[in-house]
């Protein structure tokens, strides 16, 4: 639920009214009440009224920082409008998408609420991307005259690099043009890109873009990225974890990366079977039973890293119960097939029980993958409606 409120302009000329907004800059918040007040006063000295703009905050903060934006628009020449999420839905990259929504303008600047990106650079940004016909143009820290210098100590700056090189290392080229995918200051033209084709996770909402929205031209800018003016960071673990997860789901968006995903996580799901079929077998019980009650452990291990890793962005389509039921009786049903199997090999070829185990959840892996996607995580047929 948002809760929106639009700061009003002040008492001007009618010839002095801003026309309709040629850029909105998206500023996504949360616990910025002490930055905000610098943040639109540095907007309101850098934007000139040759660029007519709005300024669009949502906001998933806990202290008062709606309340100070409020009350420090009312300075404002340009209109101000606060979007405040009770439920902050896929963090600072949710808010983002919820702010591109909102969005009146061509160009949608996205900025922090910080005071690290500095918003003399709005022009810039925009006049860029219509000099160049790019779709979207990135504030890079890491091209001539760009600078990561706000960055606070040796470990961010090597979480960064980090993060550039394996994003860059895993979408080379969904990412081709761009020096600095970790970047959250850029502008991009509000037709290319849909807010309801975007599934964001955490705080690199520039990724998503790119990847999913796959701009035609892409253009850069260099900037320095400037020391926080208040408060602390929210590069936090967690946020590392979520970052990851996004990571994940977006290198796994095609069929056959997801294919690829599966039997991954289905050979880690070897271990949890395996050892505990070991452990059934060592105690003396006749390994078919043995692996009945071993595909249990399996089966669990591999339903959690699926859900959370896979398909994540699939599960709101059917009931967790409905889902862990789904998958489970796919799972033995796959094991009623891999009994025989498992049978031949062990009475006809004089395999091992661990061996032959192995090789059957080998060969019916295809067939596990497609039920899994198709019986689980589709979405359900709406039933069509009977009109007289």
């Amino acid at each position: 639920m948002t809760h929106e409120y639009t700061a009003p302009v002040p008492d001007v000329r009618e010839d002095d009214l801003p026309e309709p907004g040629a850029v909105t800059i998206v500023v996504p918040t949360f616990n910025e009440s002490a930055n905000v007040r610098r943040l639109l006063r540095q907007i309101r000295e850098s934007v000139p009224r040759s660029l007519p703009c709005e300024v669009v905050f949502v906001d998933d903060s806990t202290d008062d920082t709606p309340e100070v934006i409020r009350d420090a628009a009312k300075d404002c020449p340009f209109p101000v409008t606060v979007l405040h999420r009770e439920e902050p839905v896929g963090g600072l990259g949710g808010a983002v998408v919820e702010g591109i929504r909102a969005a009146g303008s061509d160009w949608v600047v996205v900025m922090d609420g910080d005071c690290q990106h500095p918003p003399s650079l709005v022009p810039e940004l925009v006049a860029t991307g219509e000099r160049s016909g790019a779709e979207l143009v990135v504030a890079s820290r890491y091209i001539e005259g760009g600078s990561r210098a706000g960055l606070a100590g040796g470990y961010r700056v090597a979480v960064s690099k980090g993060a550039t090189w394996l994003t860059k290392s895993l979408f080379p080229r969904g990412l081709r043009g761009i020096s600095d995918p970790m970047s959250g200051f850029f502008a991009i033209r509000r037709s290319m890109v849909s807010a309801d084709g975007l599934k964001p996770l955490g705080y690199k909402i520039l990724l998503e873009l790119a990847v999913r929205g796959r701009p035609q031209r892409v253009a850069e800018v260099p900037f320095v990225f400037q020391e926080r003016y208040a408060g602390e960071s929210k590069s936090t673990a967690k946020e590392g974890v979520r970052f990851l997860r996004h990571l994940l789901g977006l290198r796994t968006a095609s069929p056959l990366a997801r294919m690829i995903g599966f039997g991954l996580i289905g050979l880690s799901g070897f271990l949890p079977n395996l050892v505990a079929l070991w452990v059934f077998t060592r105690t003396g019980l006749h390994y078919l039973p043995a692996e009945i009650l071993a595909n249990q452990f399996g089966v669990a291990w591999n339903f959690v890293l699926i859900e959370h890793l896979l398909f994540r962005d699939r599960r709101e389509h059917r009931r967790w119960w409905d889902r862990v039921s789904r998958f489970a009786l796919l799972a033995n049903a796959d094991l009623v097939l891999r009994i025989p199997l498992i049978a031949l090999f062990v009475h006809r070829f004089g395999m091992g029980a661990l061996s032959a185990t192995a090789l059957a959840l080998v060969t019916t892996f295809v067939l596990r993958f497609a039920g899994t996607e198709a019986l689980v995580y589709l979405p359900k047929k709406r039933k069509k409606r009977v009109t007289a």
